[in-house]
């Protein structure tokens, strides 16, 4: 009888901490510079909710799916993108709760970006893993306002990197941006794991100008919020791919600007509870 009411107490502050600790288990990342769509419209922290593409991207994807926005991935792929992933599905990854990432339009968020030059690419992770990174451009003539096919991507990857530094967080490395780009283009990004079977799909919107030596002026679509437009400004005088800051450093569904630090203090808390609660029964038993 002792050992049984001891059992149910823990039992349950056991269940709360796993509770807790196990629900970032099914995300692992997504491009972070350039923004990925993903990225740039979660519900939870994304700088350019209210966007008009972000807007239609959130309504089109049942459930608030956009919040899980580093888990666009599927497993068993082996390579064979274009056999397992339709065209038009591209940037859900064929997966039909992320389906509002597909919307063919020529207004999504876009990281200005320089044809030719050398280019720091960040990919946030929330659960790192060994594994190669793939990066995909249009080709030439890429029309925005089209669903994507994988005939609109250049066959071969223009950067291939494997298992880059991770810091907070993010994996970054540096590689030479296309050339031969003006105007609105796509970068897929594709990251395979080496050590599970998981495939993630990131899909960024860029925008390179006709005239590197001159700013770009803004995108269609780019102009018609305010916050977007700063941002954008804000990047381009940071340099071509400063890290765009969404609130949540980690993934923290739902929990705000410091989500990451709430989330970690909600856990000591319990824990310590569950520690007391244990040492309060273990004593009164022993007084039994």
């Amino acid at each position: 009888m002792r050992n049984g009411t001891a059992r149910a107490v823990v039992g349950p502050a056991a269940l709360i901490v796993l509770g807790l600790t196990a629900g970032p288990a099914a995300a692992h990342g997504a491009a972070w510079t350039p923004v990925s769509r993903s990225v740039a419209c979660t519900p939870d922290s994304g700088r350019y909710l209210g966007s008009p593409a972000c807007d239609a991207a959130l309504a089109a994807s049942p459930g608030g799916a956009l919040a899980d926005w580093d888990n666009v991935r599927l497993k068993d792929v082996d390579g064979r993108d274009r056999d397992r992933v339709p065209d038009g599905k591209v940037c859900s990854a064929g997966l039909a709760r992320f389906r509002g990432l597909d919307l063919p339009r020529d207004d999504w968020p876009v990281t200005q970006l320089t044809a030719g030059a050398p280019f720091t690419f960040r990919y946030r992770s929330s659960i790192p893993h060994a594994g190669r990174f793939e990066l995909y451009v249009t080709r030439s003539g890429y029309d925005p306002g089209q669903p994507l096919k994988w005939s609109d991507l250049e066959p071969q990857p223009f950067l291939t990197v494997t298992d880059p530094p991770l810091v907070e967080n993010t994996y970054t490395f540096t590689g030479q941006l296309p050339t031969g780009r003006t105007g609105r283009h796509l970068i897929l990004t594709v990251w395979r794991n080496t050590r599970l079977p998981d495939t993630y799909y990131s899909c960024a919107d860029v925008h390179f100008p006709a005239d590197p030596g001159t700013a770009p002026a803004p995108p269609a679509g780019e102009g018609a919020q305010p916050a977007r437009a700063a941002q954008a400004a804000a990047e381009a005088g940071a340099g071509a791919g400063a890290p765009i800051s969404l609130a949540s450093a980690a993934r923290t569904p739902g929990r705000g600007t410091n989500g990451a630090a709430v989330a970690g203090a909600s856990l000591a808390i319990v824990s310590l509870t569950s520690f007391l609660l244990l040492v309060f029964w273990v004593r009164r038993v022993k007084r039994c």
